[in-house]
């Protein structure tokens, strides 16, 4: 398993990253100067865009149907190949995104270039990707119809500026609720009516000094870019708390699993790619479990070393990388995960991790089963749209206010946190599913799990960084989601021995906080 070295950021290096980052507040507006841009980059200010670029800043990325949501109920005996063949259209548009990079100023001159050079042997690609979905599926079962209907994509614009992305008003996951205090003075669990502080625009100021947001900057070129940020001061409070019941199992479980200290990184996916090196396109750090990899078989996991204080929990919890873009190197530069796929920057080490287990508002909670596998939140949101997005941003002393689709500012003193709140109820039969998400869903708006469904305990996490205050810092991503922070997410797999779970169970359906 290979290991990223670390370097250590000085206190000069901050000050220089932050002072680049300088944000001027006035009139309720909010103008960010461009931290990726250099002397010589972009037109100056006082000279119009040309066309081209013009052109050129209208397509940013690469937008394809997600295929796997377009599939029937995969049978067992066509999940390894499925699985493969999926991974495998990743892989064809993080190839097609590059081409499209590679050409974006010629596409923009000759717009017929797209078709020719990315989309047609992309759509090629893919027609002969879903075949094969197809074949494997119709082995086992009835061949599904109509997924030639998925080979097709285009190209699209970064329309980040507006903040459009949605909120979570539904009751889905997002930290907010629950009536759990995590000891911190923030409240975590079941969101409900959470905004998301969507919308929030940053002045209708050009967050680029005269560059178009689409045109794709960052340290690897592709995003982040400043309208990808906002000032957490200009965010009005936005987490609700839902209201705890009679019955309501208010305990706590929480494990203690470290903050990725020894460097545990990969750009695999085991849940959704197993098999599949570089399956993820982006790096992950790893806590618990240091058997998680691609290959890694429930057996191994069972079997394999962890970070966690209690021993009993050899869980596997995972998430993509937080970056500061600074100008430096990372020993991935040239590696899958990393700079081949456009990730690049100085990966960052969490000042803190809580894993925390929560109730229901409205009654007890059961076991999860052991190998029980959860995703929560969407990599590819930003073309995916948010209907799976889980993504929660905000800075310490201001976690009364999430944001899903915009990084957080954060004032001086005050540290970047992101929290995941996992689905909380399970469909009581299995511990995965063909698309790694109906087989586990959100308590509803009244806190009662979907019919068929029961409640299990919640894993919210809350991770920690100190970066510099301002833009500057990224999470990774597959290449055409652009650094988006609403493709954050995050992946778990339960390992938890019978002895330990049963604890957990009992300490939350009593009330009591346990460790």
């Amino acid at each position: 398993m290979r290991r990223i070295s670390r370097k250590k950021r000085s206190t000069l290096a901050n000050r220089a990253i932050a002072a680049s980052a300088a944000l001027i507040l006035g009139g309720g507006g909010l103008v960010a100067v461009n931290v990726y841009a250099s002397a010589g980059e972009g037109p100056s200010g006082s000279s119009p865009p040309t066309r081209t670029q013009n052109a050129g800043s209208q397509l940013s990325t690469i937008d394809c149907p997600e295929a796997v949501n377009g599939l029937p109920d995969v049978p067992d005996e066509a999940r390894e190949e499925v699985d493969r063949e999926l991974a495998a259209m990743d892989t064809q548009i993080t190839d097609a995104y590059q081409q499209f990079a590679d050409r974006k100023e010629q596409i923009a001159r000759d717009p017929g270039l797209a078709e020719n050079a990315v989309l047609g042997p992309l759509r090629s690609k893919r027609t002969a990707s879903l075949d094969r979905i197809g074949i494997a599926i119709g082995r086992a079962g009835e061949r599904p119809a109509g997924l030639e209907s998925l080979a097709g994509c285009s190209l699209r614009a970064d329309d980040s500026r507006g903040g459009n992305g949605g909120g979570r008003g539904d009751g889905n996951g997002g930290p907010g609720g629950g009536g759990q205090d995590d000891g911190q003075g923030q409240d975590q669990g079941q969101n409900q009516g959470q905004d998301g502080g969507q919308g929030q625009d940053p002045g209708g100021q050009d967050p680029g000094q005269g560059q178009d947001p689409g045109q794709g900057q960052g340290q690897g070129g592709n995003g982040p870019v400043a309208a990808d940020f906002v000032d957490i001061q200009s965010v009005q409070p936005n987490v609700d708390r839902p209201r705890q019941r009679r019955g309501a199992s208010r305990g706590t479980f929480t494990t203690d699993c470290g903050r990725n200290e020894n460097g545990k990184f990969n750009p695999d996916n085991v849940i959704v790619a197993p098999g599949v090196s570089n399956g993820a396109h982006h790096m992950h750090d790893y806590i618990g479990n240091q058997a998680n990899d691609a290959f890694a078989s429930d057996d191994d996991l069972a079997n394999g070393a962890t970070t966690c204080r209690n021993q009993g929990d050899r869980s596997t919890y995972y998430w993509p990388v937080l970056r500061l873009q600074n100008g430096q190197d990372e020993d991935d530069v040239n590696a899958d995960g990393g700079g081949r796929d456009q990730n690049v920057g100085e990966i960052q080490t969490p000042s803190q991790v809580t894993l925390k287990f929560v109730g229901s508002p409205v009654g007890g909670v059961t076991a999860m089963p052991r190998f029980l596998r959860i995703i929560t939140g969407d990599a590819k949101a930003f073309t995916n749209g948010d209907a799976n997005a889980n993504a929660s941003w905000s800075c310490t002393g201001f976690e009364d206010r999430q944001l899903t689709d915009k990084y957080p500012i954060c004032p001086e003193g005050s540290q970047v946190v992101r929290t995941f709140a996992f689905q909380n109820c399970w469909d009581g039969q299995n511990t995965d599913s063909a698309n790694h998400r109906t087989h586990v869903a959100f308590a509803q708006e009244n806190g009662r799990c979907p019919n068929g469904f029961r409640a299990v305990p919640q894993l919210v996490q809350r991770i920690v960084y100190d970066v510099p205050p301002g833009p500057g810092f990224a999470v990774d991503s597959f290449p055409e989601q652009l650094h988006k922070p609403i493709t954050d997410h995050g992946d778990f797999i339960n390992v938890f021995d019978d002895r330990l779970m049963k604890k957990m169970v009992r300490c939350i359906n009593d009330g009591r906080r346990c460790r």
